[in-house]
């Protein structure tokens, strides 16, 4: 039962997220050895050493991908080129494009560098041709001629002076340029295939060449000559000449001779004697596994770049699975990982104590644990294929993976040092291991499925596993053949007494796992339509969750193994589903990209998170329910906090200020500061306040001027809503008054031109035309109506009365000579109230200012008679243009008013007195 005080979730939000920065290509670390530049795409990203996050980002505005690049020795100027033939000049701090110019290349540029006083670039391109740049003074300086195919590399002699150039081909040969002839003085020629790095000791007459025909090249720079190969059995991606300075006892250099560090294919760094030509130190894995000898052509560790940070005495290392290392020397001591790009996340767990920790699977076989606080990884290195599936213990410090190598593993982080091993392996699955799963109250067991149709139970001998630095080899205590086809998903139930496995059949099975012997099949669970990707048993209830490849999530009952509720939302198959709230609610991942939160109660879908442009197979929920996380197939990992109590508190802090300022509203009317409690209720944006406002402002004395005086006071953005508002009274009968009388002193009082300006000023306009005019048309009618009754009072004759009244004399219905569009409502006042004195109630409709004295008896009769014939011609433009049959259902309201006041004009009027007589004659005459 879900506790009484439990509150459902209703939203997360992102907290943090761990996305691609390097897809590939160059790496370049800058001179102050505080950034890594890296090319991502048509992006490139720099990424700062000490905090492991991207600070910068620079794109190419054509989406053109980045060919090379190249950071100024002073780390001022930045320079790309893209497949556009295009050279760009960056701010990289400010993420501004300086300068563009055309490469004058014909293809894309595949090369290019600084010299050291960052006056001179050199670019490489794939037509075989090398230009000279003066970025100073914006002009080509050289175009050098010679190299056969794409030139891929390019590099300055570290020695100015000289004025000399380096660059390699697809002839393998290393030219050496003159700069001051442009021309080639000679090749070097020793290797058989592409020249990877150049590197040169201090002096600038000694150079290291590597190239991937495993070897590497001492060349005498002054003879122009090779002094010696050394044979390094490897494809060499990277070679660096150490410090003759330093002392680096540690990684074998026991004398002054000359020695290089080379990073290739092995994964490994290595250390020459350049002298001996002898391997003096080889740098050994922690989890090299026995079968592991043999190089690989696509092995994962092997290296692409080595760079030399000298200032910190480090060296950086990129991987061929785009992962930057940072060793520091003397003792080739890992300091920094960091994970360029993480290709498809297939599955992400929480970690270690407070959930400080992720860890992850890829399409690799590598593990990935990131520290959330820093985003700094740690590369774990076991499995031979790719992990599928991750499982973590209770207590978070253990979990278990398993893989397409047929294995599993169980790995344990330290506690203190937040570094991770591995401390079990267990192998005799004969298919891919595709699920996993943890005993729930104890460090127990594991069981795994796999493809081979199998489950297997593997009891973890706790003892071994937490002490010593051993690996333990795992057995498995029952082996049960339980689907037809692969298992998706298996789980353990909270009190380790059960075991739910999905499988691809399109059936969930449950079993028992409470004696010491075989696993026993208790139910079969089907329903489904499609195979079932993820199972989860409720932490509360005997309730299976399953979720399927047909789009819906079910929950069936342990007792009768019927479907309780299912749930349909997503547009693909859901893979992944938990249960949050204490089981009172859902989290389902699918392939359509997107996370739903489900209250089971409702079968209501509350919120649908959208962070992931592909398959989302990773979900887990820490263990004190406030955060989330999410990997996905599009290498984005998206952390997620509980933001329900947030949203809470900012509704009520808000509900609470609304009261608070409604309070301060009525004060404001109270003492009338009119002006005050109009600029209030705008920016509380209720419409409904200001029209209240606007009424009590119209019923003081002097309301015109008042509400002129107001009005013009506000703010222009004040104005622009006030407008906005009237748009909208104007469409309802009852407050078109009000409206009329806030437009009247807009538009009296503010320039065309002005008024233009406002926000949507002309579609405010444009709407309160059609309203307006149905309006002057009801009035005229109303006005029409109360004529005729006066002529029908005039021909009335009271018995014994004496006739006062001419026979001959008439209604006067002559036309107006201009039509009527403005009535002015102060003026019409008058001639309602002397209505209302001969007993005329009909006219609820007008100004309801009812304490104005009738004087000027005059001048009101004529201000009457003007209103009759506006109105009487108003009716006849009404009928000659047919507006009224083309009236919309907004008009419906305004007819059945009109009705209204015309029956009771229709009922029973008592006899007026004779005195009476002669004043209806003055109000007609």
């Amino acid at each position: 039962m879900a506790h009484p005080n439990l509150q459902f979730k209703t939203n997360y939000a992102v907290s943090g997220k761990i996305e691609p920065f390097y897809k590939g290509g160059k790496v370049q670390i800058s001179k102050d050895e505080k950034y890594i530049f890296c090319t991502c795409g048509s992006r490139v990203n720099v990424l700062e050493i000490s905090t492991g996050k991207v600070v910068h980002s620079v794109e190419h505005d054509d989406q053109e991908d980045i060919t090379s690049f190249a950071l100024s020795s002073d780390d001022e100027l930045l320079v790309t080129a893209s497949r556009a033939l295009l050279l760009k000049q960056w701010n990289w701090r400010q993420a501004q494009c300086t300068r563009s110019w055309r490469a004058i290349h014909t293809v894309p540029v595949a090369s290019m560098t600084f010299d050291s006083t960052s006056t001179l670039l050199a670019t490489g391109g794939c037509d075989g041709t090398i230009k000279l740049w003066d970025v100073e003074k914006q002009y080509c300086t050289h175009n050098l001629k010679g190299s056969s195919g794409v030139v891929h590399l390019v590099q300055f002699h570290p020695d100015i002076s000289r004025l000399q150039l380096l660059s390699s081909s697809l002839d393998c040969g290393i030219r050496l340029w003159d700069l001051r002839r442009s021309v080639c003085v000679c090749v070097l020629q020793s290797h058989y295939s592409a020249v990877t790095s150049l590197s040169f000791s201090p002096d600038g007459d000694t150079m290291v060449s590597s190239g991937r025909d495993k070897i590497c090249t001492v060349w005498d720079l002054k003879s122009q000559k090779a002094k010696r190969t050394v044979p390094v059995y490897e494809a060499v991606e990277g070679v660096v000449l150490l410090p003759e300075n330093k002392a680096l006892s540690q990684i074998g250099v026991k004398s002054k001779d000359l020695h290089f560090i080379t990073a290739g294919s092995k994964g490994i760094l290595r250390v020459w004697n350049a002298s001996t030509a002898c391997c003096v130190y080889t740098q050994t894995h922690t989890t090299t596994s026995e079968n592991e000898e043999e190089e690989k052509d696509d092995d994962p560790r092997s290296l692409t770049f080595l760079l030399h940070l000298p200032a910190s005495s480090r060296l950086a290392t990129v991987t061929a699975e785009h992962n930057i290392l940072l060793y520091q020397l003397p003792g080739l001591t890992t300091q920094q990982q960091f994970v360029g790009y993480s290709d498809e996340v297939l599955d992400v767990k929480f970690l270690g104590q407070d959930d400080s920790h992720i860890v992850v699977a890829t399409n690799s076989c590598q593990l990935k644990v990131f520290e959330l606080l820093t985003n700094s990884c740690q590369i774990l290195y076991g499995h031979t294929d790719t992990v599928l599936s991750l499982d973590v213990f209770k207590k978070g410090f253990l979990f278990a993976s398993c893989a397409k190598d047929r294995s599993v593993r169980v790995w344990q982080m330290d506690s203190d040092s937040g570094q991770v091993r591995c401390v079990a392996v267990g192998s005799s699955h004969t298919n891919a291991v595709g699920s996993i799963a943890c005993s729930r109250m104890k460090v127990s067991f594991i069981v795994s499925g796999s493809q081979d149709c199998t489950l297997k139970v593997w009891p973890l001998p706790t003892d071994s596993i937490t002490a010593g630095d051993n690996i333990c080899q795992l057995t498995p205590r029952t082996t049960e053949k339980a689907h037809d086809r692969d298992i998706n998903s298996v789980t353990v139930s909270p009190n380790d007494k059960l075991l739910a496995s999905g499988c691809q059949d399109r059936t969930a099975k449950l079993w028992s796992l409470a004696g010491e012997g075989d696993v026993g099949l208790l139910g079969v669970f089907r329903g489904h339509r499609r195979g079932i990707w993820a199972v989860c048993f409720s932490p509360v209830d005997q309730v299976l969750a399953t979720s399927s490849a047909d789009g819906t999530t079910k929950l069936w009952s342990l007792q009768d193994f019927s479907c309780l509720k299912t749930f349909e939302g997503h547009d693909a198959s859901v893979l992944k589903v938990v249960f949050v709230s204490r089981g009172t609610q859902l989290l389902t991942s699918g392939s359509d990209g997107l996370v739903k939160l489900w209250t089971i109660k409702t079968n209501e879908c509350v919120k649908t998170l959208d962070a992931h442009q592909d398959k989302v197979w990773g979900l887990h929920v820490s263990r004190k329910d406030d955060k989330m996380v999410t990997g996905s197939a599009d290498s984005n990992i998206t952390v997620w906090a509980d933001v329900t109590e947030v949203e809470l508190a900012e509704e009520q802090a808000k509900q609470e200020d609304t009261i608070l300022k409604q309070q301060e509203l009525s004060n404001l009317l109270h003492e009338k500061k009119f002006l005050k409690a109009l600029g209030l209720a705008i920016a509380l944006d209720q419409p409904h306040t200001v029209l209240t406002v606007i009424k009590a402002i119209r019923q003081v004395e002097d309301g015109k001027g008042l509400l002129e005086k107001t009005v013009l006071k506000l703010r222009l953005d004040q104005k622009e809503s006030l407008l906005g508002y009237c748009a909208v009274w104007n469409t309802n009968a009852r407050n078109c008054h009000d409206a009329q009388a806030v437009l009247h002193v807009l538009l009296t009082h503010v320039p065309p031109e002005e008024l233009l300006q406002y926000q949507g000023a002309r579609t405010h306009l444009e709407g309160l035309i059609p309203y307006t005019e149905r309006h002057m048309q009801r009035i005229g009618r109303l006005l029409q109506a109360s004529m005729f009754l006066n002529y029908m009072w005039e021909k009335m004759r009271v018995a014994g009365a004496p006739s006062s009244v001419d026979p001959d004399e008439h209604m006067d219905i002559t036309p107006l000579a201009q039509p009527f569009y403005i009535i002015d409502t102060e003026k019409g006042a008058h001639g309602v109230d002397d209505g209302k004195k001969n007993g005329d109630d009909s006219s609820g409709e007008q100004d309801d200012d009812q304490d104005r004295p009738a004087v000027e008896d005059e001048n009101g009769d004529e201000e009457f008679s003007v209103t009759a014939k506006g109105s009487t011609d108003e009716g006849q433009t009404e009928n000659t243009n047919g507006n009224r049959n083309n009236e919309s259902e907004e008009s419906l309201e305004e007819e059945q008013m009109d009705e209204d006041e015309r029956n009771q004009m229709g009922k029973f009027i008592p006899p007026l007195p004779v005195s009476s007589a002669a004043h209806c004659q003055t109000l007609t005459s």
